[in-house]
């Protein structure tokens, strides 16, 4: 049971650590996109 818990939190952990770094690339091609647009409007 104790495997088990552990197993659980290493694959949460993990969840979390690439949903944040998925965020923060597509907060970076949004940015990025902007920036066309805006370079675009001028």
């Amino acid at each position: 049971m104790r495997k088990f818990i552990t197993l659980l939190t290493c694959c949460g952990m993990a969840a979390l650590v690439l949903g944040c770094n998925t965020i923060h690339g597509i907060g970076r091609d949004l940015e990025r996109g902007g920036e066309a647009i805006q370079k675009a409007a001028k």
